[in-house]
């Protein structure tokens, strides 16, 4: 049994009527089958247009989030990379804590923390492998 079909009629401009007329001229392809997969064409794109316009928000949201973890991710592998290779270069042994030590400690992560800034500033990173470090 056929699907029950519903007659339109609707008003075409020439140039689009000519059009349609090429493509039907093709064996086995209508004019009433070239329309109804346009349509159904131009329908199922527009419930596509929607889910994005339903999901963009949300998805862009998520995007900065992840922006976010990977330049904090960064920032503490710099850190961590940039503490390592400063302790293999220092190598600093004092033998007991004084206010001289602690002194010197403080001056040393202050100075950490501002290179920490300065080669994420610059782009740069410690965290491949360095020549002059010790073996």
């Amino acid at each position: 049994m056929k699907p029950h079909r519903i007659r339109h009629q609707f008003h075409l401009n020439a140039d689009l009527s000519r059009k349609l007329d090429a493509l039907a001229t093709e064996p086995g392809r209508t004019k009433s089958a070239v329309l109804e997969a346009a349509i159904l064409a131009w329908i199922e794109r527009r419930g596509a247009n929607e889910l994005d316009e339903r999901f963009s928000v949300r998805l862009n949201r998520l995007s900065r989030q992840l922006d976010r973890i990977e330049r904090d991710q960064k920032i503490m592998l710099e850190s961590l990379a940039l503490y390592i290779r400063q302790t293999l270069q220092r190598d600093a042994h004092l033998p007991d804590p004084d206010p001289g030590a602690r002194a010197r400690g403080r001056e040393r992560f202050e100075a950490f923390i501002e290179q920490v800034g300065r080669k994420l500033a610059q782009g740069r990173s410690d965290l491949s492998p360095s020549e002059d470090l010790p073996s």
